[in-house]
């Protein structure tokens, strides 16, 4: 049963982060842009964590998605990394080479953690 993406989105150590459940596919435009617009207008810094540990399925429309994510956040010179992709999901990353442009975390707590630095 397919699942609609949803996003929650909060601050965690300095980093604006955006939690998605479901399927990124063509349906979760209007999802991803929405969370990406709340998380850039809530003043967190420069990085952007996309949490991926409760999606269920990421097409290649979601993948694109994704792309014009990170090329939105370059533009505005942001970070953008992510957390919780599963072992299929982490080689798609590297075979569309997205990983050469997101950093990839194992969770969330890692990745806010090495996105905080030691302050945090």
């Amino acid at each position: 049963m397919k699942r609609t993406c949803t996003a929650t989105v909060h601050e965690v150590g300095g980093a604006a982060v955006i939690e998605l459940t479901g399927e990124v596919d063509g349906g979760a435009a209007g999802t991803l842009n929405a969370a990406y617009d709340q998380a850039v207008t809530g003043g967190a810094a420069g990085t952007l964590v996309l949490d991926f540990a409760a999606v269920d399925y990421i097409n290649s429309t979601g993948i694109a998605l994704i792309v014009s994510v990170l090329a939105r956040a370059r533009s505005e010179r942001r970070a953008v990394v992510a957390s919780g992709l599963s072992a299929h999901y982490r080689e798609i990353f590297d075979i569309t080479r997205l990983s050469d442009f997101i950093e990839v975390f194992a969770d969330l707590d890692t990745a806010v953690s090495q996105v905080a630095g030691p302050a945090a």
